[in-house]
């Protein structure tokens, strides 16, 4: 069943420095390392159907965006018909692929098992995909219940709306969540909820993209259960 997307969430007020209470994790590229995979496959898409896009490319204009960003972008480009079949295409190889082999982001699980704080997952990913990419992985266990999608908010990243949603789901503060990335508009997204941010920079999208206030910066996921207790 369709259903209407959720109102955007209130705007917080300037962040405090609150104790860490929540962790909100992004899905692709920092649970699973499915964005090299998405990268590969819209750069050949792009090249069969009239738009060449290298993957850097791709990094920069799709990674850490929403279905819908995606979409209105191709549109422009090629028309709506074309950007439908594109869609199309990209979620039938994207599931390929994933059942050929994807795997967790390394030094996940380990961090996961270390982390004593209440987790989530705010993705741009519909929940269709999340429960594909985390079930082929053993992860959709550990967060089952408490997985949000941006179909169930206005706007998607980098506008707040998505991590917003998730901690009035959560029942905790914007002030007191921390939220790990691994796209710039993601950790912009962060930081606009007034969320500490924490970005990965083990994946497509380089430390300095990732850099901003109230943001650290890491490379290792090994390092996140320290870098969280730090607060």
């Amino acid at each position: 069943m369709i259903t209407s997307p959720a109102p955007s969430p209130a705007l917080p007020s300037a962040p405090s420095p609150d104790p860490i209470r929540l962790v909100i994790f992004d899905c692709d590229g920092v649970l699973v390392d499915s964005e090299r995979i998405a990268a590969r496959v819209q750069a050949a898409l792009g090249a069969e159907l009239g738009w060449p896009l290298t993957e850097a490319d791709v990094v920069e204009r799709f990674i850490g965006r929403s279905q819908a960003s995606i979409h209105e972008q191709i549109a422009a480009r090629l028309g709506e018909e074309t950007a439908g079949a594109w869609w199309e295409a990209f979620v039938r190889r994207h599931a390929e692929e994933v059942d050929a082999g994807l795997a967790a982001v390394d030094g996940l699980p380990e961090a996961l098992d270390a982390i004593t704080l209440p987790t989530c997952v705010a993705s741009s990913g519909s929940h269709e995909k999340m429960a594909h990419t985390l079930g082929r992985t053993g992860l959709h266990h550990r967060f089952a219940g408490r997985i949000f999608s941006a179909t169930e908010v206005a706007r998607g990243k980098p506008a707040p709306d998505l991590f917003l949603y998730a901690a009035q789901r959560m029942g905790v503060p914007p002030s007191a969540c921390a939220v790990v990335e691994d796209s710039e508009p993601g950790v912009r997204a962060a930081r606009a909820a007034g969320m500490r941010a924490f970005g990965y920079a083990g994946g497509l999208t380089a430390a300095d993209r990732l850099a901003g206030p109230g943001t650290v910066v890491f490379d290792d996921m090994r390092e996140l259960p320290a870098l969280l207790a730090a607060g």
